[in-house]
């Protein structure tokens, strides 16, 4: 069984029948659409405080292995254990995502997936992944 909050606020609720899988072009309800955004119950969730290779497009082969690799890892992350989320400074982005720093089991998604190369932390702007 998993235990998630809503992304709207701190309370965790039970939900045993919510899995996250890869987002495709049908509806997307509960689902990982790169290593840095999926959606949870509806809603679009950018991860705060991180930012991933981008796969929509990769500017070159490197991005494109290690921003699948961070999808891959996001989506087991995700439905590894215990969810939870904290607003950032701002409640969305320019695209209308909810920008949200995420827990699992109380550790942030987004300090895993820079201690294992996925990832790194948010400074503000995006840096090439293909230096």
């Amino acid at each position: 069984m998993c235990l998630v909050a809503s992304a709207g606020s701190a309370q965790q609720t039970k939900s045993s029948s919510e899995a996250f899988s890869i987002c495709g072009s049908g509806q997307r309800i509960t689902c990982v659409v790169d290593g840095d955004t999926f959606w949870f119950r509806g809603e679009k969730i950018r991860i705060a405080d991180i930012d991933t290779p981008e796969l929509s497009p990769p500017r070159c082969a490197r991005e494109r292995e290690l921003g699948n690799a961070a999808k891959q890892r996001l989506l087991e992350i995700l439905n590894s254990g215990l969810l939870s989320f904290k607003t950032s400074a701002r409640d969305e982005d320019r695209f209308g995502r909810k920008l949200r720093i995420v827990y699992r089991n109380r550790r942030s998604v987004g300090d895993i997936l820079v201690a294992e190369g996925l990832a790194r932390k948010w400074e503000g702007s995006r840096r090439s992944w293909c230096e």
